[in-house]
């Protein structure tokens, strides 16, 4: 793969993971500050929320991983000279 095409990508991850860890951010307050119609705090609702902010959540962690692993695989360049 080219270096623009290596660059494409560590772009991409990084953009993806942090947008879904602001979703998830974002879920999970809504989450917790989730009230019903009459706005008295509702526990057992807003289910929604938390269940779209434990996904997001996964999916940063999968960006962050996968940018760890293309990290740690790439093959070092040694420059010798004397």
């Amino acid at each position: 793969m080219s270096y623009t095409g290596k660059s494409l990508t560590k772009v991409l991850l990084w953009f993806v993971g942090l947008l879904m860890a602001a979703i998830a951010l974002w879920q999970f307050c809504l989450f917790v500050v989730f009230k019903d119609a009459q706005g008295v705090r509702d526990v057992q609702g807003g289910a929604l929320n938390l269940w779209l902010a434990i996904g997001a959540t996964a999916i940063a962690c999968a960006c962050v991983f996968v940018g760890i692993l293309r990290h740690i695989n790439q093959p070092e360049e040694f420059h010798i000279t004397s």
